[in-house]
């Protein structure tokens, strides 16, 4: 997130999902995470405080953020594009960005990234703050998981 005239970083750390993937079909693939929006952790306390608190994340109203994903399209070995809802206080919005995807026996290793409006989630829209934070939001997902 770019704020105060710098880059800032964040991390969701509580989160659970179910992901469902075949490599043979990845048509077919299923993934649902909820995360809990008040586990999130700036690279500065006042910035994590402001971030969860009511004008942006609001986490005592909305404490979770959700990710559904309604596509995985194939483009090459390893490579796919993802198509997702996002719904962040109450809002469902759609993404579509690429991910790379790599499956060694049972474990499989997933990268990839889109960029959110905040306005579109009413995430620090009205206030002082509003123009002293970019309104475009970097998300980079990197999640490993194992065959249950």
């Amino acid at each position: 997130m770019r704020a105060f005239g710098a880059n800032h970083a964040g991390r969701f750390g509580d989160w659970s999902g179910d992901i469902r993937f075949d490599p043979e079909l990845p048509e077919q693939a299923r993934v649902a995470i909820t995360v809990r929006a008040a586990s999130l952790r700036m690279d500065q306390t006042a910035l994590t405080n402001r971030a969860t608190g009511p004008a942006f994340l609001d986490t005592t109203t909305h404490p979770e953020i959700r990710f559904q994903l309604r596509s995985l399209e194939s483009l090459a070995p390893d490579r796919f594009t993802a198509r997702a809802d996002v719904t962040v206080k109450g809002r469902t919005r759609p993404v579509v960005f690429p991910v790379t995807l790599r499956v060694q026996g049972d474990t499989a290793q997933m990268t990839g990234g889109f960029s959110l409006d905040r306005g579109a989630y009413d995430i620090g829209t009205s206030g002082p703050w509003n123009g002293m934070i970019a309104r475009q939001v970097r998300v980079d997902v990197s999640l490993a998981t194992r065959r249950a």
